[in-house]
């Protein structure tokens, strides 16, 4: 199937204004497409290393954007 052709019901919001790095705005919106994820699927789908996510996610949780579910983190709208 071709991309154009492709039909979506789920919208991202905006991004926040506190996402300054494109890390950071890349996890954001990797939670937000796929509604939470833990740490190794957030590595596999980024291929990023493990500790740079947890300190993205951090970062994340700290200023309220994200929260903490069990093992997966999740989007705090």
């Amino acid at each position: 199937m071709m991309m154009r052709d492709a039909q979506t019901t789920h919208r991202i919001d905006p991004l926040p204004t506190e996402l300054d790095s494109a890390q950071s705005k890349l996890v954001y919106l990797t939670l937000e497409a796929t509604d939470g994820a833990t740490v190794g699927d957030l590595s596999g789908l980024l291929d990023m290393q493990k500790l740079s996510i947890l300190s993205v996610l951090s970062s994340l949780e700290s200023e309220g954007l994200i929260e903490r579910t069990g093992s997966e983190y999740v989007s705090a709208n």
